[in-house]
């Protein structure tokens, strides 16, 4: 039998590291975001309205945000409402519904572009991030 020192290197190697990976406390995974309806629409509604009413985006700029988070229906829900008629039919609906919340977008702005960019922003703002 013949001795490898390289192999004798490499378990000395595993063993060690073993050794400093237990000795390590055990660090807790980054909080996530809560996934029920309500704050998942609260989450989208905060962003939109920086991201999409505030910020003057010409998709949005004919528009205002009419948030309706407290929903007796359990269908928590932001609206695109004409900025100078806001009792019109919305352009816009993003509603949520359950836990974890089911999302659901639908209006006249989902079609083409504006609905792609809409859905890509949600769900992006629905998964805890923020930003434009």
């Amino acid at each position: 039998m013949s001795y490898r020192p390289a192999a004798g290197l490499l378990a000395l190697f595993v063993v060690a590291a073993f050794g400093l990976s237990s000795c390590q406390s055990d660090r807790s995974a980054a909080p996530t975001a809560n996934r029920a309806a309500l704050p998942t629409m609260e989450r989208v509604a905060l962003n939109a309205n920086a991201c999409w009413f505030k910020s003057g985006d010409a998709t949005f700029k004919p528009y205002r945000l009419a948030p309706e988070l407290n929903s007796f229906s359990g269908r928590p829900r932001i609206l695109a409402v004409p900025r100078n008629s806001p009792e019109s039919r919305p352009a816009l609906v993003v509603q949520a519904e359950g836990n974890p919340a089911k999302l659901d977008a639908f209006g006249p702005l989902m079609d083409g572009e504006s609905g792609k960019r809409i859905r890509h922003d949600v769900l992006k703002w629905a998964g805890g991030n923020k930003g434009c």
